[in-house]
C-alpha cells in the first residue's frame, strides 16, 4: 500500500498544471459546423506510439485497483498534459480518485474432504464469497430429480455440473466463461431453494478446461462502489466448483469440512479528465464529452506463456485515440468544449463511468452530448457499428444523424446495426461506459469495430491492431463531436426514449 501513496502522492504533485501549446498550434475555430478543420492533427504515427506505450507489458494489463492502473492513469494525464489539455479533474488536477470495494474469500480459508485438505484455486474454487462453516456428509445427488424425493435442509449436497439451459449462443465471446456461469447461477438457484447449507459441483467436460480462466475470477473476488446499497438478504449458502478427479470421492460417503471467510477491501481507482475549451463565449460552458475506459484486465492466467492480458484494443485504441482528438481540438477549438475522461474500472463493472455520471467535475447538465468508444481497432477494414443508433437503444435521434453524416461524408464504414438489437446474445450495448449516462438522461452513443477472437485474451496486443483502421474510427468520433460542437442547438433526448432491460 506504501507504493499506492506514493503513486497518488507524485499524481497529485506533478500533474496539475496545464500543459503549453503545442508549437504551430491555432486557436481559430472553423466556420463550418460539419467540417473539422484538424483531420491532420490524427496522425498514425503518433497513435501507433501511444498504442505501444499504453498497451506495454511494462503497464501489465492496468488492472483496476492495482498500481498498474495508477500507472496507467498518470501516463494518461502527462500525454494530455503534453497535448496543452486543461486539467478537468478534482482540485485542480487531472484526476478523479474514488474507492472501490473488493470482497474475496479470505486467504486462510480451508476446505477437506474426507480428513484431506483440497488446494483452493488450484482443485476447488468458492464461487461465492461468504462466511461458512461447513462440517458433515455429503449427500450426492444423481440429477436434480433427486432433489424432490428427501429433504435436503441443511445438507452439504454435491452433484456433476448441468449444462445451462438455453446453451449460450454459438460462438458468444467468452463462451465457456458463460456456460460456466449460467450452469453454476441456473443449478445454484434451485438447489438453494431446497435449504442446503453448501452445495459442491462437480466440472463437467465442457467446464474442465475452462476452470483456470474462471476460477481466476472467483479468487479475486468482486467489485463495487462503496456507496452501493443492496437490500439486506441472508447470505447464500456456498457454492464450491471442483476438479472432476473429486467427483469419485464425493460419491462414496463422503464428508467435506470447510471454513470460509471473507475480507474486504478498499482500493483506489481513478478516472482522467481533461477539458479543450471551445471557442464561442456562450457555448464554451457547454461540454461534449469523449469517452474511454484506460483499464483492463492485468495479469491472469497464462495462454501460451502470456500472462500479461495487455487490452490494446480493449480499450489502449480508444485511450489513444482521445488523446489525438484532444490534439485536434487544441489545434482548431470547436464552440462547445470538449472533455475528455479516460474512465478507469470498467472491466470491474463500468464503476469508473457509474461514478462520474453520479459525481461530474463539471456542471451534469452541461454535458450535451457522451461520445463513447471501446475496441475500434480490428475487424475488417471497413467495418464497425455505432451502437444507440436505432431503438430500442436509441436516446438522440439527432445525435444519431450527427454521427452519420459525419461517417457518411468522412469515413463511410460500412455499419453493422444488428448489435443494437435487443435479442442479440452480446447485450453489447450494455457493456461500456456510456451506459451510466444514458441512463442520467444524457445523448450517448458508442463508437466500435466490435469483439474478435483475442477480446479478454493475452492475444490483444498492440501488434494485431489496424492502425489505419484506428486512425479512421478516430477521425470519425472527432467528426462527430465537431458537429455536437458547432451545431447551435445542442441534440436532445428523444420523447419516451429508455432502455428495454
Amino acid at each position: 500500500m506504501n507504493y499506492f501513496l506514493l503513486l497518488l502522492a507524485a499524481a497529485l504533485s506533478l500533474l496539475t498544471a496545464c500543459g503549453t501549446r503545442p508549437p504551430g498550434a491555432s486557436s481559430k475555430a472553423s466556420t463550418s459546423p460539419t467540417e473539422p478543420p484538424a483531420f491532420g492533427a490524427i496522425r498514425e504515427d503518433e497513435l501507433r506510439r501511444d498504442l505501444f506505450e499504453l498497451a506495454s507489458d511494462s503497464l501489465r494489463g492496468r488492472r483496476a485497483g492495482r498500481e498498474d492502473e495508477l500507472r496507467a492513469a498518470v501516463w494518461v494525464a502527462d500525454r494530455a498534459r503534453e497535448a496543452g489539455l486543461e486539467p478537468a479533474g478534482a482540485d485542480g488536477t487531472y484526476f478523479q480518485f474514488y474507492p472501490l470495494r473488493r470482497v474475496a474469500v479470505s486467504a486462510d480459508s480451508r476446505v477437506q474432504l474426507n480428513g484431506q485438505v483440497i488446494a483452493l484455486w488450484q482443485d476447488a474454487w468458492v464461487t461465492n464469497p461468504v462466511e461458512a462453516r461447513l462440517d458433515g456428509p455429503v449427500v450426492w445427488l444423481n440429477s436434480m430429480a433427486d432433489t424432490t424425493k428427501r429433504d435436503l435442509r441443511g445438507k452439504i449436497v454435491a452433484m456433476n455440473l448441468l449444462p445451462p439451459t438455453p446453451l449460450p449462443a454459438p460462438k458468444m465471446s467468452l463462451w465457456g466463461f458463460r456456460y460456466i456461469l449460467s450452469a453454476l447461477g441456473q443449478q445454484g438457484a434451485a438447489l438453494r431453494s431446497k435449504g442446503v447449507a453448501g452445495i459442491v459441483l462437480v466440472a463437467d467436460a465442457t467446464a474442465e478446461p475452462q476452470l483456470g480462466f474462471v476460477g481466476f475470477r472467483y479468487e479475486d473476488g468482486t467489485y463495487n462502489l462503496p456507496a452501493t446499497t443492496t437490500p439486506a438478504t441472508p447470505p447464500a449458502a456456498p457454492l464450491l466448483l471442483v476438479r472432476q478427479a473429486l467427483g469419485a470421492r464425493l460419491r462414496s460417503k463422503a464428508t467435506l469440512k470447510a471454513s470460509l471467510g471473507v475480507d474486504s477491501y478498499i482500493y483506489p481507482s481513478i478516472n482522467v479528465i481533461a477539458r479543450a475549451p471551445g471557442s464561442d463565449a456562450a457555448l464554451r460552458a457547454e461540454h461534449v464529452l469523449f469517452s474511454g475506459h484506460h483499464d483492463h484486465d492485468g495479469v491472469g492466467p497464462a495462454l501460451q506463456g502470456d500472462s500479461i492480458w495487455n487490452g490494446a484494443d480493449d480499450n489502449a485504441t480508444v485511450s489513444v485515440a482521445m488523446l489525438a482528438i484532444g490534439r485536434a481540438w487544441k489545434q482548431n477549438p470547436g464552440r462547445r468544449s470538449a472533455l475528455f475522461v479516460w474512465h478507469g474500472a470498467e472491466e470491474r463493472g463500468l464503476l469508473g463511468s457509474r461514478w462520474y455520471a453520479e459525481h461530474p467535475t463539471v456542471p451534469k447538465n452541461s454535458i450535451v452530448a457522451v461520445l463513447n468508444g471501446d475496441m475500434i481497432g480490428r475487424n475488417a477494414p471497413d467495418s464497425a457499428a455505432l451502437l444507440g443508433s436505432v431503438p430500442p437503444h436509441r436516446n438522440s435521434t439527432a445525435l444519431v444523424n450527427m454521427a452519420l453524416q459525419a461517417n457518411n461524408q468522412f469515413t463511410k464504414f460500412k455499419l453493422d446495426n444488428t448489435w443494437d438489437d435487443p435479442k442479440h446474445p452480446e447485450g453489447w450495448y450494455f457493456r461500456s461506459d456510456h451506459l451510466p449516462y444514458v441512463r442520467a438522461g444524457i445523448p450517448g452513443l458508442f463508437f466500435t469495430t466490435l469483439l474478435h477472437p483475442d477480446y479478454h485474451t493475452p492475444r490483444d496486443e498492440a501488434s494485431r491492431i489496424d492502425i489505419t483502421k484506428l486512425a479512421r474510427m478516430t477521425r470519425w468520433m472527432y467528426a462527430t463531436g465537431w458537429a455536437v460542437s458547432n451545431t447551435p442547438e445542442r441534440p436532445s433526448v428523444d420523447p419516451g426514449a429508455k432502455l428495454e432491460r
